[in-house]
Parts: C-alpha cells; structure tokens; sequence
C-alpha cells in the first residue's frame, strides 16, 4: 500500500508532501529505517524518560549503513543526495521519534555538507572531507556539527609559529555522546589580520577537549544534545575549513546553510502528522457522533496538516533544483534557497506547534501526562523554532529585509 493510499484511508490525503521518495537511494534509506521502526517505537517513550540517547539504537544504525546514508556510494555510503528523500526518512523516524531523528539529521547534514567541501573545496579541504566521508561510509565516523555558545564565543588562535588551539564551550551539539568528530564554528583570531570566521574539525581523542554529560531537556530528550568544552584543543591545518568575515552576511554561502538544514524541517512534518494519526485513532475508537467543535479542530488539524506538507515539499524541491547549480549568480541562488526555506520554516514551525496543541485539546486531560505520547510530541514539536537557521526572531529579520529590498 502506499503511503498516499494509507493518507486517504486515513480521511486525510496530500498529493505533493513529503510522501513517497524521489531516487533509489532515498527508497533504501526507507526500507533500512523500516527495520529499526519496532525497536524505535518500543523504546521511545523509556528514552523519553531517560533523557538519554540510544546508544544500542544507534550502533545497529551505523553497522547496517543508516549513519552513512549521505555518504557517496563511491565512498561506502548509500549516496542519498535528494534532501526530500533525506527529510521524508527524518519524518518517518520522528512518527516514532523525534530526538533520534534530530540526533540523525546532525549525521545525515554533515554527510552532505562535507560531500560538497569534497568536490569544490580548496585541496587540503577536498583531501580532509574525503578522509571523513570515507570513514562515515564505513560506519567507524559519527560526525557532529558544534555551532551554538553556551556563553561568549569559541575562538580558534592561530599562533605566530602557524600552530592552532581552540577554546571555549558549544551547547546544544545532538548525538555528542557518541561523535567521533566535531565541527566547530568559531572565530578565527591571527595577529596582524582580521577577525574571520572558521570551521575546525577537532577529533574526539584531542587534548583538552571534554563532552559533557549534562542534557536535561524538555523535549527532544532521546537526542543526547549536551555540551561540549574545547580547553586549548591543538589543530592541524588542514584540520581548519576556511569561512567569511564574521557578522557579515554572505547571500552565496545561504545555499550551504540551506543545503545543512533544510531536510530538518521533515522532523516537524513527522510529529504533527504522527499526532494527527494518533488523535484521530482515538477519536475513532470513542465511537459515536462527535461534536461540532470536535469536527471544526479536525478539520483544522488536517488543513495544518496539508499546509506543512506542501510547505515543506515546495522548499525542498527548490533546494533539490538549485544545490548543483553553481553556473549562475551564487548570490541570488543562495538567497533563492534560503527565503523558501525560511518561509516553509516560518509556516511549519508555527502550525506543526498549533496542530499539535490541538491533538492535546481535543484528547483531553489523558494527554496532559508526561508520559502520554501527545505530551512527548507537544514537548518535542516546540524545537522547530530556535533550531538555526534561523530563529524566529533572526528569520523574521532575513524575510522582512527581502521584502523591503534591503
């Protein structure tokens, strides 16, 4: 049966969502997640409980291929290049999931990002991020991205003898407990020059760096989001990815910043869908005529639910369409990719959230305990909106700069 099929049966059908894969690649990814669907849905809510990242869960994704599903094929992995096929997978697993699926989305991103830095970056670039993308195909690499501060800002100094030492704190960095590799954003100091910004790659064995084991969030909670402290962690050059100036904003460098979080925006399709499905099976099972303000939440519930799809699916058909495009002017391409992004973000971010609180309304005080699936979706859903980029008060500000022309 397929999955438009399954909609329709459910009195709720989308034509062009996040419903079906779009290459071989992204099928097989499916039918990988598929076997770990039992295991997902099983220990979620223990997860949940625990606040901790499964770790059983994710060493058999990484022996059966999931954490190298970004991989090129040449490489080891299953060379899903498709960022629907990629945010389809991430909703699949966050029906089940949703920390796993962020913690996933942390591996698949960098999988993808690194892929580009292979074919087009500088040569000491293309050499490091094939090493990288070598290992994560083979399973032996989990690579986390490290970007939010916990307080002031993570500086890379480079000495006068070329030498590299990185210092200070990331928060929030998914999937830590089992990285091997973490890419920092940082401010790259050098005596006689500008301030710039830089991209360390620092390995979990380096001198001085420290993971933490203090994650206590309120939702996503299965993702293992916790902090991660660089004390004077030495770097290799090659180890050190080059970026702009810092609080300048590069319109050609939006593309990579879509192409790294764009997919993310299926992990909200995936909760209030799964909500939705949830809700209703309940409803279903009360019996009986339900009353008018019931039948009005429902009907809005599933209207949300069409207007998420097809946000989603819009912004990531543009993205598909302009990531290998690099003919044209780089600018408008990279602001192209991020306004349908921002505004799918905007749109998902706002009425994943109402959708969801709906689901709660109409079940009623059985959903207010915290163990109750809909309080784990509720808790969960609500991350959508500091996830970067942007914010909303940062994605507000790009969108209404566009609209002015500024």
């Amino acid at each position: 049966m397929t999955e438009a099929a399954v909609y329709e049966g459910a009195g709720f059908r989308v034509d062009n969502g996040l419903c079906e894969p779009t290459t071989a690649a992204g099928q097989r990814l499916l039918e990988l997640l598929e076997r770990h669907r039992p295991h997902l849905d099983a220990e979620s809510q223990e997860n949940d409980r625990k606040g901790a990242l499964p770790l059983d869960l994710f060493d058999r994704m990484r022996k059966d291929g999931v954490l190298g599903a970004t991989v090129p094929e040449e490489l080891g992995g299953l060379g899903v290049g498709s960022l629907h096929d990629i945010a389809l997978a991430l909703a699949r697993v966050a029906a089940s999931d949703a920390g796993v699926a962020l913690a996933l989305h942390m591996q698949f991103s960098r999988g993808l990002t690194l892929g580009f830095e292979q074919r087009h970056g500088a040569e000491g670039t293309r050499r490091l991020a094939h090493d990288l993308l070598r290992q994560m195909g083979s399973g032996e690499a989990v690579i986390c991205g490290a970007v939010k501060d916990v307080r002031g800002t993570t500086v890379l100094t480079r000495a006068p003898d070329g030498s590299y030492r990185l210092d200070g704190r990331k928060t929030l960095v998914s999937m830590a407990g089992i990285g091997t590799h973490f890419v920092v954003s940082a401010r790259l100091e050098e005596e006689g020059r500008p301030v710039r910004r830089a991209a360390p790659v620092v390995r979990r064995t380096s001198p001085g760096l420290t993971v933490l084991d203090n994650w206590d969030g309120m939702g996503m909670r299965s993702s293992g989001s916790v902090d991660v402290v660089f004390d004077g962690c030495p770097l290799e050059e090659d180890w050190v990815l080059p970026r702009g100036a810092p609080d300048v904003r590069d319109d050609a460098a939006l593309a990579g910043q879509t192409v790294s979080s764009v997919a993310m925006l299926g992990i909200y399709v995936g909760i209030a869908e799964s909500a939705r499905r949830f809700t209703v099976d309940a409803l279903r099972r009360r019996g009986g005529s339900p009353p008018a303000a019931v039948r009005t939440l429902l009907a809005e519930i599933d209207a949300r639910l069409f207007a998420l799809h097809t946000a989603a699916a819009s912004a990531l058909a543009t993205a598909d369409r302009l990531a290998p495009d690099l003919g044209g002017d780089l600018a408008v391409r990279g602001r192209t990719m991020m306004t349908s992004f921002q505004y799918a973000k905007l749109l998902v971010n706002r009425h994943a959230v109402e959708l969801v609180d709906d689901c709660v309304t109409l079940l009623g005080g059985v959903a207010y305990g915290n163990s109750h699936p809909l309080a784990r979706k509720y808790r969960d859903v609500r991350a959508g909106g500091f996830m970067h980029p942007y914010n909303f008060v940062d994605g507000v500000e790009y969108l209404s700069e566009e609209a002015l022309g500024r």
